[in-house]
């Protein structure tokens, strides 16, 4: 067998294979010796059907069978001999066979990139400084009292924090456009749901008013056709409710799993809580600032083939989230999830550089803590923890995440860490934007 091995473009390679043809013909008698085992054709006992007929009959089929056996199997072969690191499906490029000669077929793929990690001295991290005090209790408390709330109508004037009813049809250079027009839309004030300004044309505004309202569509906005567009609204408003905040009785406060009812028992459950989001939100915005830092010391090509896999992945979760099924989700655009899956991809590389230089295993006492910090959100946690042991799939993604964290502070070691005082609501709002 000779084997050549070219690079056709960045991580692309070609390589080329030829195979002798005594090899060839070898594997396609032992196969038709197999085949001759095996079939029963009229006029013969099984086993003992000439070679011959055999071969007219299904020498055309073995012949094909053999070649794909044989490309696949010198193909890994060559690739470990030649110490080739493949990423994603190879392309299997064969020349037409010709009968007595040797055979030639080539095998593009991409492989993964070289890494020599640098810079990890250069990583910045603000590590945050924060504790949940009472003010922020009290404010989480107001905030259930938020989401348990009534709403009850009134004729005064729209507010900042009120609910409306509203008739709407929008136009730009007076057309229509498609998404701008809704019966009995209800919008929730200050929720920021609408475009800029669209909210604050309507406050001030009573039930039964009809008016209009000018504003610009943002130049980020996701519809291509209404970027930066100037739009005109026509509103009737229909409905002003204002939000009715429940008591913190006895009964409210038992709906949160409070058996007591009693206020202080209420704020010690809800600062476990804050407590424990707390500790994750740190955690995770270490985690992000170490990998930014990591992906910007560390220019790497990446691999097409890896990429395109895991915008697929992307795609399948935004479909599951929205009630979609497997062919809805690859029909997504791929523009909405590369930039996301390349960067996936860069810090999976990166890490697992930093895990191989490191020669890292998952920490058994790590996997466990993290097991039983998860449980620690549920109401029992003996079972959470029971149905994690016996789930092979749940384990491994723990001991994955453990993996991960130990990486995770072995760049810590390297980086430059300062501390920096952080109030509890900045970090939690860093966490959801991100």
């Amino acid at each position: 067998m000779q084997v050549s091995v070219e690079t056709t473009q960045g991580l692309g390679r070609r390589v080329t294979i030829t195979v002798p043809n005594a090899d060839i013909e070898k594997a396609v008698n032992s196969e038709l010796i197999n085949v001759s085992k095996k079939v029963r054709i009229d006029g013969f006992r099984k086993g003992k059907v000439p070679m011959n007929i055999v071969k007219q009959r299904y020498g055309t089929s073995v012949l094909q069978d053999v070649l794909g056996d044989i490309m696949q199997r010198n193909f890994v072969s060559a690739i470990i001999e030649q110490k080739i690191n493949p990423a994603g499906a190879p392309k299997y490029q064969p020349e037409q066979f010709k009968t007595g000669e040797d055979f030639t077929y080539t095998v593009e793929f991409e492989v993964y990139p070289e890494i020599e990690l640098k810079g990890l001295e250069n990583i910045k991290v603000e590590k945050p400084i924060v504790a949940v005090k009472d003010e922020d209790v009290d404010t989480m408390l107001e905030t259930l009292r938020k989401q348990q709330a009534t709403w009850q109508e009134i004729k005064e004037e729209v507010a900042a924090d009120s609910r409306v009813t509203i008739d709407f049809k929008g136009t730009i250079d007076g057309e229509v456009f498609e998404g701008g027009n809704a019966n009995d839309f209800v919008l929730v004030m200050g929720e920021g749901r609408m475009i800029p300004g669209f909210e604050d044309g309507i406050i001030g505004h009573q039930e039964g008013e009809e008016f209009t309202i000018d504003v610009n569509f943002p130049a980020d906005y996701h519809a291509e056709n209404l970027k930066g567009k100037a739009a005109n609204f026509a509103i009737t408003l229909k409905k002003v409710e204002q939000r009715v905040l429940p008591e913190l009785t006895e009964e409210f406060i038992k709906q949160f799993g409070v058996p007591d009812g009693s206020m202080e028992s209420l704020r010690a459950e809800v600062r476990k809580n804050m407590e424990r989001e707390l500790k994750t939100a740190v955690r995770n915005r270490i985690k992000t600032q170490v990998l930014d830092g990591l992906v910007k010391e560390n220019e790497i090509e990446v691999p097409v083939a890896v990429v395109d896999s895991e915008i697929n992945v992307l795609r399948r979760q935004a479909a599951q989230r929205f009630g979609g099924n497997e062919k809805q989700a690859l029909e997504l655009p791929r523009e909405i999830f590369e930039e996301q899956a390349k960067h996936r991809v860069i810090v999976g590389l990166l890490l697992g550089e930093v895990i191989n230089k490191n020669s890292l295993t998952a920490d058994d006492v790590r996997v466990k803590s993290l097991i039983e910090e998860m449980a620690s959100a549920y109401e029992d946690p003996t079972e959470v923890i029971e149905y994690y042991s016996k789930n092979k799939e749940l384990m491994d993604s723990v001991r994955n995440l453990a993996l991960e964290e130990q990486a995770i502070e072995i760049l810590l070691e390297k980086a430059e860490v300062t501390d920096k005082e952080t109030q509890f609501q900045e970090l939690m709002n860093q966490a959801q934007m991100r």
